[in-house]
């Protein structure tokens, strides 16, 4: 019967440095990560939504990704009125860098509440890689 056609699939993940902080990674990293590539801003150019990520623990913070038009920004600090709240330890959100934790994994032992308009979680993989 012959070889299945591939399915398309994301270019390969990004992986931030290790020793990256968060305000780095949400307000400089994240941004410049989606700019660079054309395939996610098109996929996310239907996207106009604020997420907020609150990360637990020494050295964690609040930070926002800013989506419009296929355009990405970060900001440190609370937003008013984000459309999904993303609240994770800060050691989960450094395992969910490295690939030491997938993000399935992470949501379904809890590691990950979310918080708002779930149907943008399924666009995370787009913006953080």
């Amino acid at each position: 019967s012959g070889p299945r056609p591939r399915l398309s699939a994301m270019p390969e993940r990004a992986v931030p440095p290790r020793d990256i902080d968060p305000e780095t990674f949400f307000v400089d990293w994240v941004p410049r990560m989606v700019a660079s590539d054309h395939e996610r801003r098109a996929k996310l150019s239907g996207t106009i939504a604020v997420l907020e990520f609150t990360l637990a623990g020494e050295g964690g913070g609040i930070f926002a990704v800013h989506l419009g038009a296929g355009d990405v920004r970060g900001s440190a600090g609370p937003v008013e009125a984000p459309d999904l709240q993303i609240h994770l330890h800060l050691e989960t959100w450094e395992r969910l860098n490295t690939g030491e934790l997938s993000a399935p994994d992470a949501f379904l032992r809890r590691k990950v509440k979310l918080q708002g308009n779930l149907a943008l979680a399924v666009k995370l993989h787009l913006i953080l890689g």
